[in-house]
């Protein structure tokens, strides 16, 4: 394809994006809602602060949703704070997750719908976070082909905080550089400042938008798009998935300038790069970028990857506990999520795949006779765990669609049994 082409393209859906958006909140009715609601019982998740589940809210749905889409159309909507859910990060590290009640969670999918083809004409085709008929595989196929055409030095970026220190006014206004509807740009300020329950106590979010909220990714895109066209309009090539991105060069002295520039440009919108996280690199030193080990040898997944792996496995096949087809189910779901994201075409797993395959048979081996032994525990044929239904790493893949990379890539980052 012709660059110039393709930036005009580019140049022409970014012009198209300055113009303003109006009279949204009437979209919002109770046709649309339970559109959203659909969305959200397919997603799961677990209740609010409310502790209304997904089947409770269904339980009178008609009902709920013609309440909600009155409260949004009156205006006296109020959104439950958040409840706090710490998901561990790294030793001793965790990252806080923020559950919406059922209800918020249906109309803020309610405002994705509806803001998301908006915006979607103004965002850099490099961006590929949580954007229709993108994924994160695309971001790392993307990344390689740079390298191919010669981008080999790295700025391997890292935010300080990103979720938690992105400032409401930065937000707003990138939101309202697109929407002129009044109703909508106030929902969005009450999403941000609902506050957050933690240990029964509530408390208020000034900063931030919480990883949790259903529309807390297309936010981020918003807030983050100036640095996408500042990057492209001073000819840096760069791939970015919401707060992770990296930025390709073909000189060392070009990196360090596109490091400056990042560096700035975030100062400019109160966020700073991670001086510990962010490195200066080669494709030949390697990096990590969406949970892959990268450099000119070989794709393949990450030690950080690998030990998460390890430890939801390990929560799953306690020796004290019995082995039954639960166990199995639960051990298959994290198995199927670690082959979907990891078993990519440009990936090279299949060795790790196979030694990451006989560790698992080894802790089923252990669950089953309560003990480690090398001598004794091979009794426990290979036909007894396939009769079980255990599945192997290699055969796990599921058929490859857009999105279920992101899941399984999300599932895994948290270390959540439904990986």
């Amino acid at each position: 394809m012709d660059v110039r082409l393709f930036q005009g393209v580019q140049l022409e859906d970014r012009a198209l994006s300055t113009l303003k958006a109006y009279s949204l909140m009437g979209r919002i009715h109770v046709p649309s809602l339970a559109v959203s609601f659909r969305n959200v019982k397919r997603n799961r998740g677990a209740a609010g602060i409310d502790k209304v589940s997904i089947a409770m809210f269904e339980a009178n749905l008609e009902q709920n949703l013609l309440a909600l889409a009155r409260r949004l159309k009156d205006g006296s909507f109020r959104p439950y704070p958040l409840r706090r859910v710490d998901i561990p990060k790294g030793p001793g590290k965790t990252r806080p997750l923020g559950i919406p009640a059922v209800r918020d969670r249906i109309a803020q999918e309610a405002l994705r719908l509806n803001l998301s083809p908006i915006f979607e004409q103004g965002f850099h085709n490099d961006s590929y976070g949580f954007r229709p008929k993108r994924s994160c595989h695309m971001a790392v196929q993307r990344v390689l082909e740079l390298h191919r055409l010669g981008y080999r030095h790295v700025l391997d970026a890292d935010i300080q905080g990103f979720f938690d220190n992105l400032p409401h006014s930065v937000i707003m206004r990138g939101v309202a550089e697109r929407i002129a509807d009044g109703g909508i740009l106030d929902l969005i300020e009450k999403f941000l400042k609902a506050g957050v329950m933690v240990n029964g106590k509530f408390q208020p979010t000034l900063v931030g938008t919480p990883q949790g909220g259903v529309i807390s990714p297309m936010l981020a895109n918003i807030a983050l798009n100036g640095l996408d066209w500042h990057l492209d309009q001073a000819g840096y090539r760069f791939v970015r998935y919401a707060d992770d991105f990296v930025v390709l060069c073909q000189t060392e002295d070009q990196v360090k300038a596109a490091h400056d520039l990042v560096q700035h440009h975030l100062e400019l919108i109160g966020l700073t790069l991670s001086a510990e996280k962010t490195r200066l690199t080669t494709f030949h030193e390697g990096y990590t970028f969406l949970g892959f080990d990268i450099s000119d040898r070989t794709v393949t997944m990450r030690a950080k990857s690998v030990e998460k792996f390890k430890t939801t496995i390990r929560k799953l096949t306690q020796r004290h506990c019995n082995l039954d087809h639960d166990v199995i189910r639960k051990v298959n779901a994290v198995v199927r999520g670690v082959a979907n994201y990891f078993a990519a075409p440009f990936a090279r797993v299949c060795s790790l795949f196979r030694d990451l395959n006989g560790w698992v048979r080894m802790r089923i081996r252990c669950m089953k006779s309560k003990r480690k032994s090398r001598s004794d525990n091979w009794w426990i044929r290979q036909k007894h765990l396939d009769r079980l239904g255990l599945i192997a790493l290699g055969y796990a893949r599921a058929p490859p669609t857009v999105g279920t990379a992101d899941a399984s890539h999300e599932a895994l980052a948290t270390g959540s049994p439904g990986a």
